[in-house]
């Protein structure tokens, strides 16, 4: 299933646009009940306005809460952003750290947002335990776990650890693409076939073909045979 998903998406990547360590830190923070289309649309203003921990930290709240509004929970998750300035700053010269056991130390951090950063900002191989992946793998009997960190080691006990971050990336593709909440759009899905899971949607190739959202489109449709 793994390879099949590389045939389906070869070219993966964080859907949240970043350019620092911190920038991707903020980001997947904002991202935490809120969609990437709509982070990506906040994070341009606010990465202008703040560029480092020291910027956070001293950040005026009421400013920030009104330029992270828009993501929802904007009240916590500045305290969060504060927060992480804050502690970057007395703890780590202001630089966010690159191993899991600092990362989940500071504010706003548990391990999936740990792992996001590792893997995509620091190269370092971690599985993203998010809604969609928790459903997928659940989905696919890869594991009976439902706890987001029995999960993650769960999945990583199958997969090689240098694969483990683009993984994690195929995986929330084909959620948010194909293998949808509500009704999956199995009747093109490219894992029909050793999929146990199969049926729980539409079936019918062109019933199942409206259902495909995303850039790869037209590709997932090609493979299905359309």
């Amino acid at each position: 299933m793994d390879r099949t998903l590389q045939t389906a998406f070869p070219h993966v990547y964080c859907e949240l646009d970043f350019t620092t360590p911190l920038e991707l830190s903020v980001a997947t923070i904002l991202s935490a009940q809120c969609t990437d289309v709509r982070v990506n649309l906040t994070t341009p203003a606010l990465f202008q306005r703040y560029r480092s921990a020291e910027d956070y930290a001293g950040a005026d709240r009421t400013e920030l809460e009104e330029m992270i509004r828009s993501t929802g929970f904007y009240r916590n998750k500045a305290n969060s952003i504060i927060g992480l300035g804050q502690a970057l700053v007395e703890r780590f010269d202001g630089e966010v750290p690159s191993n899991l056991r600092d990362l989940v130390s500071l504010p706003g951090f548990g391990r999936k947002t740990a792992n996001v950063v590792l893997g995509n900002a620091f190269g370092v191989p971690g599985i993203t335990v998010d809604t969609h992946f928790g459903r997928l793998v659940g989905r696919w009997k890869w594991t009976d776990e439902t706890d987001p960190v029995k999960i993650e080691h769960a999945v990583g006990e199958l997969i090689e650890r240098k694969n483990w971050t683009d993984l994690s990336h195929r995986v929330i593709f084909h959620g948010r693409r194909v293998c949808h909440s509500r009704k999956p759009a199995c009747g093109v899905c490219v894992l029909a076939p050793d999929c146990p899971s199969f049926g729980l949607g539409p079936t019918e190739k062109s019933e199942a073909a409206v259902l495909v959202k995303g850039p790869e489109t037209d590709h997932l449709l090609a493979l299905a045979g359309l």
